[in-house]
């Protein structure tokens, strides 16, 4: 008998996919990718590829306060490939682009860099990126994004509203903090600054403040470095901080297109008409503050109603007029349950997950588990939660001081969380996470309202609402 070819791929493309369409955690993919033309696109064969063209970076600092880099707070370069590479050798320069950022105190990202845009002259590099092998026949380095960073590069921890995703390393190594979706509550949500199909948290999770964030510390981290020639699966919803731990980084991801989608571009949309209209009517002429600089299409009322039906009417190109939805009442989880009636069998899941169904089909998945030295679990992580600023483990003492001067102590607090979820005490703390002051000289911010919102738990109940609103007028 032969022995089995080391070249030989540990999963067909089909069995890949269904492995990708089923599994709810994320995973490693090795020993996939090694026939790759792309597995050789180091930054500086990119930079050569590229010859001179100029990208834009991302400044950050390499500072460790408690407070998320978010992109509205970083400075931007228009740099080559061959600068950046220059200037993250560390050799000191008083030309060029890179030349008010000491290497020492800054990181550089060029992040979100779509094929079609970067390789637009140069399309037969497409096929150096071959995400048939997971079973999506045709898709290539067109549904592709590519990042190139230095050292201590990231991206602030959020959550993907559509698809799943693929990321294959190609140079240095990246450390993934992954979050599940239950996890959202105690992630502390928000839609500021806004980006389309991005939630960030407002903690920095690598160095949170758990005294103004203390639901935190339930989160269950998952962590896990990415090294060169491993495709990392995100599934739907999985929250997730990058950095960059090498000099140099470069990642190829694809986001892949997921049923649920077509519900979630209405609720995409439902974000995007509140956030722009109350931010865009608390500041009409500063909109940098707030929309993330990835977001560059028109903001004005009339675009974004245009959006919102757009999503709408696609909704039911897709689903037709037999789709019904009706919601219910929360949960005891705290969320909303959504009901549906169809006419034709569909396999698209909408219901809100309870965490019973949700265990039950964790045993299931055990029960015919993929993984193996080919498909790794990335599991929690078993450091113990940061302490910084005291966090839960401190107490200042004082009681809570409701209306009308009126003193609440910890055993009436206690006794009012006991009442509560823990989900719903969580979104409930988020509104005033956005003040340091006491709870009776707190002001409501445009920011804290939205907060509340576009909340996702909100987003989601509004457009099931839209969407049976319609289905009935037609």
């Amino acid at each position: 008998m032969q022995p089995k070819s080391k070249h030989v791929k540990p999963f067909t493309p089909e069995k890949a996919k269904e492995i990708i369409m089923s599994l709810q955690q994320p995973a490693i993919f090795c020993n996939m990718v090694f026939d790759w033309p792309a597995q050789h696109w180091t930054a500086k064969h990119l930079s050569e590829v590229l010859q001179g063209k100029q990208i834009r970076f991302r400044m950050g600092t390499k500072r460790t306060d408690t407070a998320p880099q978010f992109e509205t707070t970083c400075s931007y370069v228009e740099a080559t490939l061959e600068e950046f590479l220059t200037w993250n050798c560390d050799r000191s320069s008083i030309s060029g682009p890179f030349r008010d950022y000491d290497h020492s105190k800054f990181w550089a990202y060029a992040d979100y860099k779509y094929f079609v845009s970067l390789f637009e002259d140069k399309t037969d590099i497409f096929q150096d990126v071959m995400w048939s092998d997971f079973g999506f026949p045709g898709r290539n380095g067109q549904e592709s994004t590519l990042w190139i960073g230095s050292m201590g590069a990231h991206t602030p921890c959020h959550l993907d509203t559509y698809g799943c995703n693929l990321v294959f390393q190609v140079q240095g190594r990246k450390r993934w903090h992954l979050f599940p979706p239950e996890d959202t509550p105690f992630l502390y949500p928000t839609r500021i600054p806004y980006e389309e199909s991005s939630v960030f948290s407002k903690i920095n999770v690598v160095n949170p403040d758990l005294k103004r964030f203390p639901q935190f510390w339930k989160a269950r981290r998952h962590m896990v470095t990415l090294s060169p020639g491993q495709v990392l699966f995100v599934p739907r919803h999985w929250w997730h901080y990058v950095e960059s731990i090498d000099p140099v980084t470069v990642s190829i991801n694809s986001w892949i297109e997921l049923e649920e989608d077509h519900q979630a571009r209405v609720e995409e949309a439902i974000t995007r008409m509140l956030v722009c209209a109350l931010k865009t009517a608390e500041n009409p002429h500063d909109t940098r503050a707030w929309l993330n600089p990835t977001e560059v299409e028109e903001t004005s009322h009339e675009v974004n109603c245009r959006y919102l039906n757009g999503a709408v009417s696609a909704y039911f190109d897709h689903y037709g007029t037999s789709k019904v939805v009706e919601t219910q009442a929360p949960s005891t989880d705290g969320e909303y349950v959504i009901k549906e009636e169809l006419n034709v069998h569909s396999h698209m899941e909408v219901e809100q997950t309870s965490s019973h169904n949700l265990t039950l089909r964790t045993v299931k998945q055990e029960a015919a588990s993929p993984f193996g030295p080919d498909l790794v679990p990335v599991i929690p992580g078993s450091q113990e939660p940061p302490s910084e600023r005291g966090g839960m483990f401190e107490s200042d003492g004082e009681d809570f001081v409701g209306k009308n001067g009126k003193r609440f102590g910890k055993l009436h607090y206690t006794k009012r969380q006991q009442m509560m979820s823990e989900s719903e005490n969580a979104v409930v703390e988020q509104i005033a996470s956005n003040s340091t002051v006491a709870p009776s000289q707190s002001f409501i911010s445009t920011d804290d309202l939205l907060d509340c919102l576009v909340n996702p738990q909100v987003t989601r109940i509004v457009a099931q609402l839209l969407i049976q609103g319609r289905s009935l007028r037609l």
